[in-house]
């Protein structure tokens, strides 16, 4: 040590330096980037102040600005020997603290993705994790300790899980989806991540999920966004997590069983406990692991016996299988779905009140697609090349086009999609073999004719809602606003007003 760094030393020793206003002010913003959903408008905001730019630019550029901008701020405080953590008070420790922390994450941020996707191909055997030792040793170099190192590495991980889920499974441009990616983060964290870090993250067994939406919206990549990004730790010894995410999502359709067996499948039944149980079997409530979470599809299918049932098990976080007096613990999340009207439902009693209130700890509903095309004119164009993407390894241009041009000659732009994503899926694979799709006019609630005259004659609809009935009809024959507009004598917005309102209804 030379006699000047020694003398800087000395007094640190006697007096903690503090950060200039100009560094406060900076980490302050990055402290707040590091802790605020990636999916939502304020993190935008938060990282174009980082990245010091008010332009518009693609998001995977933008976090590259950011992640070099904090780094030389960083580097910037080692060149001038203030990087020491120890040399500052409290508040301004913390600051540069969740600074490093933030850079160190985004430095092993294709490490951890490279995990995900080796996982997915391992499947359910644990597979070594060759960069935990260094990231923790780098973590502890911090101040922390070795637990809390190993807990950043293993909420580092679950964080990369999730946004890897919801990013990649519920794709989309519309306001409607971004809202939904931001939901799905807060469920898995909650409103304050470092509430969930401090408290929350062994806790999480009694935050049951409802989903709501429309059949085929993707409710069950939303429950495996939520499914695969639960909090697994990680074993030293082993050098691997305790668990590998792909098992720790179980769902199950309720509505393909029959009542009598469904029971069974879902708490498990002992060797003879009614005819044809030749031997055990295990339920998918015993075969979920403390980590993982169970899906029950269909919710609003199952008898008020069953509702029963499940109510117990949330209740009392026990079960026994069919035959049994064994009481078994259950340590795992429920998240639950359904395509039928909730409160409908209730209204009727065919779903309990208690039942619904043990699943309702959040509520989140998966927006159908004409929603989202209405919001977004290029929802429709994005979504067509994630699915070419996944059925074709490649969403070459060619296949690009000739789907958006069968869907635009056949269908206009009017069609409301009533079996939604999985019915895109199908009609884009249907384009591939004949170049034609003609839309599901059996299901469609775009069968507006029948509607107008069944209004007409039964006296239950108001002259607002025959108009935008009638505009929408005469859209789905014509294609174009300016068309409709010229035959029933109105201009191009009233028109596209009221055919707006009839693709919400």
């Amino acid at each position: 040590m030379t006699n000047n760094e020694h003398t800087i030393y000395i007094l640190r020793m006697i007096k903690k330096l503090p950060l200039t206003e100009t560094d406060r002010n900076f980490f302050t913003i990055v402290a707040e980037a590091a802790f605020i959903n990636p999916f939502t408008k304020e993190r935008l905001d938060l990282d174009k102040k980082i990245a010091g730019t008010k332009a518009s630019s693609a998001w995977d550029e933008l976090v590259e600005q950011v992640i070099a901008t904090i780094r030389r701020r960083l580097q910037a405080l080692k060149d001038s020997c203030r990087a020491d953590l120890n040399s500052y008070n409290h508040d301004d420790r913390n600051l540069l603290r969740t600074a490093f922390l933030f850079d160190i994450f985004h430095n092993y941020r294709s490490s951890f993705d490279e995990l995900i996707l080796k996982q997915i191909k391992n499947g359910d055997t644990p597979i070594q994790v060759r960069f935990a030792h260094e990231l923790i040793t780098r973590i502890s170099g911090l101040g922390f300790t070795t637990e809390e190192s190993k807990r950043y590495l293993e909420i580092f991980f679950q964080m990369r899980r999730a946004f890897y889920f919801i990013e990649n499974g519920l794709t989309g441009l519309s306001p409607s989806m971004q809202t939904l990616r931001s939901r799905l983060w807060d469920n898995i964290f909650t409103s304050n991540i470092t509430w969930y870090e401090k408290h929350l993250w062994n806790r999480m067994e009694d935050f049951s999920t409802l989903l709501l939406g429309e059949t085929g919206t993707g409710k069950g990549a939303a429950a495996a966004a939520i499914g695969h990004s639960g909090f697994i730790p990680f074993d030293e010894r082993k050098g691997c997590f305790v668990e590998s995410f792909t098992r720790s999502f179980i769902p199950i359709n309720l509505s393909q069983y029959p009542e009598s067996l469904l029971e069974s499948e879902l708490f498990g039944h002992k060797k003879g406990a009614f005819t044809g149980a030749i031997e055990n079997h295990e339920g998918i409530f015993s075969r979920c692991s403390p980590y993982g979470s169970i899906f029950l599809d269909e919710i609003g299918d199952v008898s008020i016996p069953v509702q029963i049932k499940l109510l117990q098990v949330l209740q009392e976080r026990t079960f026994s299988p069919v035959g049994s007096h064994e009481k078994i613990r259950f340590r795992g999340r429920v998240i639950a779905a359904t395509n039928r009207p909730m409160d409908e439902l209730r209204q009727k009693g065919e779903f309990r009140d208690d039942f619904y209130y043990r699943l309702c700890s959040d509520i989140i509903v998966v927006p159908p697609l004409r929603q989202r095309i209405h919001e977004e004119a290029k929802e429709l164009e994005s979504l067509t090349v994630r699915i070419l993407q996944r059925m074709t390894g490649d969403a070459s241009l060619p296949y690009v086009q000739l789907v958006q041009e069968a869907i635009s000659n056949d269908l206009g732009g009017a069609y409301t999609w009533p079996g939604n994503v999985r019915e895109l899926e199908q009609a884009i694979r249907r384009i591939i073999v004949t170049r034609h799709y003609h839309g599901d006019t059996s299901l469609s609630s775009d069968n507006m004719g029948e509607k107008l005259l069944t209004g007409i004659k039964e006296g239950t609809m108001d002259a607002q809602a025959l108009l935008s009935g009638y505009c929408h009809s005469l859209y789905r024959r014509f294609g174009t606003y300016e068309e409709v507009a010229r035959r029933i004598n109105l201009d191009r917005r009233t028109v596209k007003k009221y055919i707006s309102q009839a693709n919400k209804e």
